[in-house]
């Protein structure tokens, strides 16, 4: 796409223009990208997930006929400048661009990056075309900040250090907040703070890291709950060597303990519940940073010495094998700590003259110097995927070369939070180039993604984009020059280079898709070290891989990151409001590729449809199978199906890896540390575990009492006394009832609930099917052994512990304002039942709440308070319904309705929407909001 131009043309009349030559890779010459483009207008209306209230609404928004009304809504109320209602207000996508891009160019042009002014508009053009047909995307501050007023942010992801004074604690907190305030998030590493064990100068005992956490955790929950839009996402990293590692490790889990009690005795533990910030260090997410002389001890059952942080003497021996465990059974209580591979992150280290890489950002995909940061930006790969399934690696590698270019340009004119991070940035000028789409290109190519070819295809594309990122870093190196740290470091870049070429050389093809894309890879290295030998290099870092939360959702990617597809079927919303569900694009893609017939792909897209799985599909072979596993569901990858992917991209990145390997909620101790010691073997930087339900504060969370895996205590004595028999209590031929229609998921029923004249519920009814189906037998056979059990004396309460959680298929959001959400339609009737009929006291001490109690609690009101908008709710839902119609807004079907099991995901702070999983943090599907980096 580009040659280096040392003096072609003349800059004003007066000396040689010393850039870039840029060649075109989807524009026309004399054809503005915008003009090849059919545009419509469209309405964006967001509504309150509480009440169905308007929220946003922006009308005559201009976009591309083909971006979805869900990338659309996103980048209208995430991503447009201006007061709504304002003509100053952006209200198409062109300007959100030329905004952007317009900065990018005329720094480009200022600081000598391009060779002509025609390379310039050149530059211009590829970039607006790439944005626009969301080939790829800069991170969210990019969109946030860049052409307007405010400071010229450009980073997601901030590295920052603390020493062992009081003053540099301070001072990180300070720093941390104006970062969360930003809407970004930090790391830190805490390993210089003496631990609780060693003396101060003025002779008492240190409070150790630990206690100064309290008070960092403490700051970033109030500024999260201070109106951000968006979590604080922090990071905090304790070297497995110091004396309280320990605690460190036990902290979190600790807590969950706390949480645990305080729920069984009655108070709002739900996530965004009033008691919940009583609940400490949840703000953060934890990760323990381990030597390999830690975890060969580990291997060989031998001590392991704690050191002192001041004078590094050893001041305590313990068992490397027990310390290991306490990890493994802290994360398979609560997901924290996370491991990352100290030796393994610093011998691909390229600046260690500098000084050492000790922490990461949040989501662990950045891992470089203290008080630094970094810049992503993600590449849809499904855009390279010709129609004869080929990979389009000349586009590939121009588009890479282009991004690279622009993200260099951004790091000129960019500004930072803190001026110790803008001097590290602007002299090491770190870029984070990944991608997004990787488990949807695998599919779509009849790859499993937990196979020899997936992890070939992966390995390949990402060694090629890493050899043309720093090939083209060599380059710019030759125009606006290296780096300013890469004199005293060049020996140890070129190292790592040659350490990236060699990986690559040892790659395997497995497949002509594979083979191609590695050929390419090979020259691309091969020019990366010549070119660098002779230039250096203009950057420090050049790649990992992001979670690609929101921007995902604006490139309209059908997965994350390196992560495997969600599910076989999505939802997608419709313009004129609700959504349908339709099976992923890439499945027919993918049986045509296998060799199957389009009746054959009809019958199987048509049985996915209706079960959410391929399992006995008509027609389908058993050895295809694995090309449609997805990370959740019927079949769902094996957790080091996760790892051995993460492993097979490790040695072709820069930085690391943003991905929680994901354990089912039957994961013993054992798995995860065979996890996290195979993490340490093929080679991962970092790594993070989730085993299914181990939070407490998500559905379904492992109760008090003993851990799976632990033995159970020897049973008592039993005694055998008599009790009296039951007797059922049979209803009135009068008796009071209330009618309720629901819908779960998109499944429509009715149920009838009737009461004892003077006290309590006797007899439930439910229809959610036609007269004489099976659906609709099942359902009167539950009602009536409900109603019986309920006449002979059985609470409501017990009920309640058996069926609330349920989960099972219809599930997701129901159009009861109540209830916004449910795991199954049995979820829904007795979370339904408990409001109508059970007193507040003990519907708390279950965590169900009405709306008006909900919005109580945000308002501070106290328990009394609370019950007042009980009664009085009550009182108002006694009246007939047909006195006091209510409208209610059109609700969502989401994606876990066709899933076996669901994703623990917090809602969404801003829409209420389930989260789901990207990377290392969340990401909503309804408005954008992520917990972490995006």
């Amino acid at each position: 796409m580009t040659d280096t131009a040392s003096g072609s043309v003349a800059r004003g009349g007066k000396r040689p223009r010393k850039g870039l030559r840029m060649k075109r890779i989807f524009t026309k010459p004399g054809v503005h990208p915008y003009d090849e483009i059919q545009w419509e207008r469209r309405d964006v209306v967001m509504t309150n997930w509480r009440d169905g209230s308007i929220n946003f609404e922006q009308r005559g928004v201009e976009f591309p006929e083909f971006w979805s009304v869900n990338a659309a809504n996103i980048v209208t109320t995430k991503y447009f400048r201006g007061a709504v209602g304002t003509p100053q207000r952006e209200w198409s996508l062109k300007q959100l661009v030329d905004r952007v891009v317009g900065v990018y160019t005329r720094t480009g042009v200022e600081h000598g990056y391009f060779a002509s002014d025609e390379d310039a508009e050149i530059f211009d053009h590829e970039l607006k075309h790439a944005l626009v047909h969301q080939v790829f995307a800069f991170n969210s501050p990019v969109w946030f900040n860049v052409g307007t007023a405010s400071p010229q942010q450009v980073s997601a992801c901030f590295i920052l250090s603390v020493d062992d004074q009081m003053e540099s604690i301070l001072e990180w907190y300070k720093e941390e907040g104006v970062i969360f305030k930003g809407g970004s998030g930090s790391g830190v590493n805490l390993s210089r703070i003496r631990s609780s064990k060693e003396l101060l100068s003025s002779g008492g005992t240190a409070s150790g890291p630990v206690s100064f956490m309290r008070g960092a955790d403490a700051s970033a929950g109030t500024i999260k709950s201070g109106g951000a839009t968006r979590r604080a996402a922090k990071m905090v990293v304790l070297d497995v060597d110091h004396p309280d590692i320990e605690e460190f490790i036990e902290t979190k889990a600790r807590e969950e303990d706390k949480v645990r009690a305080l729920r069984d005795a009655g108070f709002d533990m739900d996530l965004g519940g009033k008691d919940i910030v009583s609940v400490q260090y949840q703000n953060a997410n934890n990760s323990v940073r381990v030597s390999d002389e830690f975890m060969k001890a580990v291997e060989k059952g031998e001590e392991f010495g704690l050191r002192a942080r001041l004078t590094g003497e050893i001041i305590e021996k313990v068992d490397a094998q027990d310390l290991f465990r306490k990890m493994a059974k802290a994360a398979w209580e609560c997901a924290d700590p996370g491991l990352q591979y100290d030796d393994t992150i610093n011998d691909w280290h390229t600046t260690p003259e500098t000084g050492r890489i000790t922490a990461s950002n949040p989501c662990s995909e950045y891992v470089h110097l203290d008080n630094s940061s970094c810049n992503l930006a993600s590449i849809n790969l499904l855009k390279f995927l010709k129609d004869d399934n080929s990979f389009n690696v000349a586009d590939f590698v121009k588009l890479t070369e282009l991004i690279i270019t622009a993200m260099d340009i951004s790091i000129t004119f960019a500004d930072f939070p803190t001026e110790k991070i803008g001097e590290t940035t602007r002299a090491y000028r770190q870029l984070g180039i990944g991608y997004a789409n990787l488990g949807a290109l695998l599919m779509a190519t009849g790859h499993a993604y937990d196979s020899d070819g997936g992890r070939a295809v992966a390995g390949a594309i990402t060694s090629l984009m890493t050899g043309v990122s720093y090939r083209r870093s060599a380059e710019l190196a030759g125009v606006v020059g290296a780096y300013d740290g890469y004199a005293r470091n060049a020996e140890p870049h070129k190292r790592v280079m040659r350490k990236h070429a060699a990986a690559n050389d040892n790659l395997r093809a497995v497949g002509t898709m594979d083979a191609k894309i590695h050929a390419e890879a090979s020259r691309q290295w091969s020019e990366c070290l010549k070119v660098g030998e002779k230039n250096g290099y203009r950057n420090a870092q050049a790649s990992l891989l992001a979670p690609t939360g929101t921007i995902g959702l604006m490139m309209d990617c059908d997965t994350t990151g390196i992560e495997p597809d969600l599910a076989l079927v999505k939802f997608k919303k419709l313009v004129g409001g609700g959504s349908m569900q339709i099976v992923n694009q890439t499945i027919p893609r993918a049986l045509k590729q296998l060799g199957y017939q389009q009746e054959q792909i009809e019958a199987i897209v048509e049985y996915i449809s209706e079960h959410g799985h391929v399992v006995d599909a008509p027609g389908l072979r058993k050895e295809h199978y694995e090309v449609f596993d997805c990370a959740m569901g019927e079949r769902a990858i094996a957790p080091m199906g996760h790892v051995r992917m993460m492993a097979a991209a490790q040695p072709f990145l820069s930085g690391a890896i943003s991905k929680t390997v994901n354990l089912p909620e039957s994961a013993t101790i054992d798995d995860i540390e065979q996890v996290y010691m195979e993490g340490w073997k093929l080679g991962l930087k970092a790594l993070a575990v989730y085993r299914d339900n181990c939070k407490v504060g998500q559905p379904l969370s492992v109760g008090n009492g003993a851990k799976k895996d632990e033995p159970k205590a020897a049973e008592p004595e039993v005694k055998v006394i008599e009790v009296n028999r039951p007797t059922r209590r049979r209803m009135p031929n009068q008796r009071p009832s209330m009618t309720t229609r629901f819908t779960v998921g998109g499944a429509k029923g009715y149920m009838t609930a009737s009461s004892y004249p003077d006290d309590g519920l006797g007899e439930v009814f439910l229809k959610m099917s036609k007269q004489g189906s099976t659906l609709a037998g099942v359902m009167d056979a539950f009602s009536v052994a409900i109603s019986i059990g309920l006449q002979y004396g059985v609470p409501l309460e017990t009920y309640m512990s058996k069926f609330v959680n349920m989960r099972f298929e219809p599930a997701g959001m129901t159009d009861d304002p109540d209830i916004r959400m449910a795991t199954s339609v049995m979820d829904y009737i007795f979370r339904r039942l408990a409001l109508d009929h059970l007193p507040y006291d003990e519907r708390a001490a279950l965590g169900i709440f009405s709306a008006a109690e909900r919005a109580a609690q945000q308002r501070g009101e106290d328990p009394a308070a609370l019950q007042e908008a009980v009664d009085r709710e009550a009182l108002a839902q006694s009246a007939p319904i047909e006195e006091k119609p209510k409208e209610q807004p059109v609700k969502e079907l989401t994606l876990e309705s066709h899933q076996r099991f669901t994703a623990d995901a917090p809602l969404c702070m801003t829409c209420g929407t389930k989260m789901r999983p990207a990377g290392s943090c969340y990401v909503c599907e309804g408005c954008g909001s992520t917990s972490g980096c995006s």
